[in-house]
């Protein structure tokens, strides 16, 4: 009987390449853990119609954890975002995407270390759109204190646990003055609960222009979902792009580790797809399990092997496979376990 059983959804497009290389790397770091395979997102509707069928949530539920390849989102059309639709039915309230500059991977800052917190299950991502007339939609911004008092109390938590210093609350309130309002409100109110820990707000394009020039003057990021899912891919983009960040979504009860970036049909099948990013996923996976051993013996194989830069995909300026940059990692791991 496996120590752990979780919830595998290979995804779309290079998910299943980027899962398997996951996987190998977590077995050869010695973690025991039965995978209960899924489907979801376009490889479901072709199978079933749905996105995101009752026996996927019917296996998080009883897995408690779940590891995600990357899912396509039709735009404009089709199918409500099977992300979306994991994130609400499962209440994962809280987007932790950790952001931080790796050696050997090309980028414009140096020392960049972020923790960026999303609230994943509200504002305009409910979803609620209507016609008011011909010509002219709307679409409603929801903002609830229950919510933001959540997202706010977990990145408090977070921020000392993890001894993080400093937590900016990102937000519009200067316009929207009563929906992101609340939001600020909130989070000056649960702040002061944590003296030990920096609480300072900030006007969602100023901190976008702080960003681009000095990343490092923050620590941690609080965000709505809206401005939460922008800035996150911003700041992906200051240390390498969405290929080299992890992410979560967590909830009361549940956890699901996913990689961020998308599903690239058009180097799907190729052997070529980077899966740097659904590795780290895993490592916040790994960690949220338990084993934080092997997530440290993974996490040092992996800086190990980008700073010597000998084995890279071709996005990362390597000429490697998928197989390839897996293999070089399983080396590594296995040369530390000696």
């Amino acid at each position: 009987m496996a120590k752990h059983r979780v919830t595998l959804i290979p995804g779309d497009g290079i998910g299943p390449e980027v899962t398997e290389a996951a996987v190998r790397v977590i077995e050869a770091a010695g973690v025991d853990i039965e995978w209960d395979r899924q489907d979801a997102g376009l490889t479901s509707i072709e199978k079933t119609g749905e996105s995101v069928p009752d026996s996927l949530l019917d296996s998080i539920r009883e897995n408690k954890v779940a590891l995600k390849g990357p899912l396509t989102t039709l735009v404009g059309k089709g199918f409500k975002s099977a992300n979306v639709t994991l994130r609400q039915k499962l209440d994962l309230y809280v987007n932790l995407r950790p952001v931080k500059s790796i050696g050997g991977v090309k980028s414009r800052f140096e020392k960049v270390d972020l923790i960026i917190v999303r609230e994943n299950t509200e504002d305009l991502y409910t979803g609620i759109e209507s016609v008011v007339s011909p010509g002219v939609v709307s679409a409603m911004k929801v903002v609830t204190e229950k919510a933001s008092y959540n997202i706010s109390r977990w990145a408090f938590e977070y921020a000392r646990a993890n001894k993080r210093k400093k937590i900016t609350l990102v937000h519009k309130a200067n316009i929207m003055k009563v929906s992101d309002g609340l939001f600020l409100r909130i989070f000056e109110e649960v702040a002061k609960d944590y003296p030990d820990i920096k609480a300072e707000d900030k006007i969602v394009d100023a901190l976008c222009m702080n960003l681009v020039m000095d990343p490092t003057r923050f620590d941690m990021l609080l965000l709505g979902n809206l401005f939460g899912d922008i800035v996150s891919d911003l700041a992906a983009g200051l240390v390498g792009g969405l290929g080299v960040v992890p992410g979560a979504n967590i909830g009361s009860e549940y956890a699901v580790f996913e990689a961020v970036h998308g599903s690239a049909p058009d180097i799907a099948g190729k052997n070529i797809a980077n899966p740097t990013a659904l590795i780290f996923s895993a490592l916040l996976m790994l960690r949220h399990l338990g084993e934080t051993a092997a997530a440290e013996k993974i996490w040092r194989s992996m800086v190990l092997s980008l700073a010597i830069g000998q084995h890279l995909t071709t996005d990362l300026g390597g000429v490697c496979s998928t197989t390839e940059f897996t293999d070089e990692i399983i080396n590594e791991i296995k040369t530390r376990s000696k």
